[in-house]
């Protein structure tokens, strides 16, 4: 992808390794330096030997060039390959090892702290519908987290997750990770306001259920990130369709065939 410009910031995939240490650097910010419980990198770089896999995008302010947001993505053939993934590190996803259709990893979203416009997600998103289109793929998945690894402070959002965004059957992920909150009695109980609730979710967990996300059946503990995450798991047929022309209205004719070719070789 060429960079596009559009509401005053530059969207593009990251061109090299000094490119790749400046979304490292915004994730360790993100992620562990405004985290009181996470674990400083003495390098200040938050960085995994997935890195090397994946494809990095980069969303830039046009004017002072700061990095305002950064994800990363990394496509699969199928469902055959989810266990070389981040996420399945932590959830058991042989249920999906018969998913046929190619599949895209969505991971380490964060946006710069303090930096607050909505167009950031938009264009995020815009660019990831673009990628699937041109992938092909029939699912896009990955962790979305909770600040704080505490599941009380979450409670109310997880109530709601366990009652109304439980993944089905055929491909829920099992349990892997040794520290877990699970959903099984949380669904009983769920009983306060289902708009605060969901108001409490993060941001981009909101966008994927808004989409027809689903997720586990159980949260992950990550006191190293001092984090509680969840397996989030999008198949794009499920997207109303009025969502999904929405989304690839945001980068409109946008030559991707490039993107493709190098996300496909890295894998």
């Amino acid at each position: 992808m060429h960079a596009i410009h559009r509401s005053h910031y530059r969207i593009r995939f990251a061109e090299d390794h000094a490119d790749l240490v400046r979304a490292q650097e915004l994730r360790h910010v993100a992620f562990i330096a405004n985290r009181p419980g996470a674990r400083p990198r003495p390098d200040g770089l938050d960085r995994d030997a997935f890195d090397d896999m994946c494809r990095h995008l980069l969303i830039e302010d046009e004017v002072s060039g700061t990095l305002v947001a950064c994800f990363r993505l990394l496509p699969l053939h199928c469902g055959e390959e989810i266990g070389r993934s981040y996420t399945a590190q932590f959830y058991d996803l042989s249920a999906l090892r018969n998913y046929g259709a190619p599949v895209i990893e969505m991971g380490r979203f964060c946006t710069r702290p303090g930096w607050r416009d909505p167009a950031i997600l938009r264009l995020a998103w815009g660019a990831v519908a673009n990628v699937v289109d041109e992938y092909d793929a029939g699912l896009l998945f990955g962790c979305s987290s909770f600040t704080g690894a505490s599941h009380a402070a979450h409670a109310a959002a997880l109530d709601l997750l366990a009652a109304r965004y439980q993944a089905p059957a055929h491909w829920m992920p099992g349990i892997k990770a040794p520290r877990i909150v699970s959903f099984a009695e949380r669904a009983r109980h769920h009983e306060g306001d289902p708009r605060e609730a969901f108001a409490a979710l993060p941001p981009l967990l909101r966008s994927y259920l808004g989409l027809g996300g689903r997720v586990s059946d159980h949260a992950v503990i990550d006191t190293d990130l001092d984090t509680l995450h969840v397996f989030t798991g999008l198949e794009i047929d499920r997207i109303p369709p009025r969502r999904a022309r929405r989304l690839r209205e945001v980068l409109p004719n946008t030559p991707l065939s490039p993107v493709l070719a190098a996300l496909t070789s890295s894998g």
